[in-house]
């Protein structure tokens, strides 16, 4: 579907850079944004490299361990049907602990494979459990205490101080972390076992 809505957008542009005598400017906007495009992944993945390399000395220096040790008690909170020692909650602390230091793309398999382990813990019915719904939310508002991604886009595009993003990422998702935990638990108790 998606596919078809840039190629709509695509054959529009060059319709209406017919009808007004631009196409030139068209080819030329098309070659730059495909640099841009270029430069802006070059940027993304060096410091998703960085970061990565990061994550991996604290996972070496026991600081993943130290955050899954400190998130197990909201785990306890947030899904109380899930064991502390199982693999969805071990995969959704790393998933947290990823998140958490901004490491976005690290926390996706995490997630992939919580999402898993919860489906099996609710019997592979095909519908979304509590846990399954909560792990959603927690995941997609997931407080960040460094958004590394904001930071390399807005350093990527020549901005004077990328850091400044810092607060702002951390009350927005704070925020949004709370009032998405808070509407999750209050529609899981609305007496129906799935949302």
């Amino acid at each position: 579907m998606l596919n078809y809505i840039w190629a709509f957008m695509m054959i529009l542009a060059i319709v209406f850079g017919a009808i007004n005598g631009r196409l030139d400017l068209i080819a030329t906007e098309a070659l730059a944004a495909a640099k841009d495009a270029v430069m802006t992944t070059l940027a993304l993945t060096g410091a998703m490299c960085f970061w990565s390399g990061l994550l991996k000395i604290a996972e070496a220096g026991g600081v993943i361990a130290a955050l899954r040790r400190l998130l197990r008690p909201i785990i306890r909170l947030l899904f109380p049907g899930i064991k502390p020692d199982s693999d969805a909650a071990g995969a959704i602390v790393s998933n947290m602990s990823a998140n958490l230091l901004g490491m976005g793309n690290a926390a996706t398999p995490f997630g992939i494979k919580a999402m898993q382990e919860l489906d099996r813990l609710g019997g592979h019915s095909g519908v979304a459990s509590n846990a399954m719904c909560m792990f959603v939310v927690v995941n997609t508002a997931s407080i960040q205490l460094i958004p590394t991604t904001m930071i390399a886009i807005l350093s990527g595009a020549g901005a004077q101080n990328p850091f400044d993003i810092i607060l702002p990422t951390l009350i927005a998702s704070f925020a949004a972390l709370t009032l998405g935990t808070l509407m999750c638990a209050a529609l899981s108790r609305t007496g129906r076992k799935r949302l």
